[in-house]
């Protein structure tokens, strides 16, 4: 009764969990997760876990770092939490030319695409499902080898030159991929490619 009624819902490897307000994030535009929470009135915090200046071959889980963005980057682990639960864990890289002023407290309260001294124009992003790290299900408070969204997206200026990379692993049970499709030749119904956050109320 309860999931008819649209209050509860199952999700592989989590049970029964309360069913969460859904919110879209357009695939179709550069945005940050934090711009969406924030028009819809949702209390964010970032939890910055590392921040250093580093030989692009030693970044964490890229391995083409180097080969996109030079020899030396910046590297920014952090939570996102949202009503103090943690939401995503998301680590984005920037070469060391554009990141040379960048501070700790910029990257505390403001995204790369504020900071940044040119303006991102155009990405390419990849969507997989991956299973949770020991690491990472720590620091989302779920299960190891539990379902994760893992969203790798680079950045590129008006140059078409790479200026950002960034990885962003949402818990499974908090996210969707959502898109409609349509008949051949009918475009009438079609919708832009959508991420669907889980933000429990």
């Amino acid at each position: 009764m309860l999931r008819d009624e649209g209050l509860v819902e199952s999700r592989q490897g989590f049970g029964w969990i309360v069913s969460g307000q859904l919110l879209s994030q357009s695939l179709e535009s550069l945005q940050s997760i934090e711009s969406q929470l924030a028009r819809v009135g949702r209390t964010h915090e970032r939890h910055i876990l590392d921040f250093r200046f580093i030989e692009a071959e030693d970044a964490v889980t890229a391995a083409d770092v180097a080969t996109t963005l030079g020899e030396r980057v910046l590297e920014v682990r952090r939570i996102s939490r949202v009503d103090d639960r943690p939401f995503a864990r998301v680590t984005v890289w920037c070469s060391e030319s554009l990141a040379a002023e960048v501070t700790l407290q910029d990257v505390s309260r403001s995204s790369f695409y504020d900071l940044l001294p040119v303006e991102a124009k155009t990405a390419s992003q990849s969507i997989s499902a991956e299973p949770v790290s020991p690491e990472d299900s720590k620091l989302l408070d779920v299960p190891t080898g539990a379902a994760a969204l893992v969203v790798r997206r680079t950045t590129f200026d008006r140059h078409d030159k790479p200026i950002l990379m960034a990885e962003h692993v949402f818990p499974g049970h908090l996210t969707e991929f959502v898109v409609s499709l349509t008949g051949s030749g009918d475009t009438s119904a079609a919708s832009s490619p959508t991420l669907r956050l889980v933000a429990d109320p």
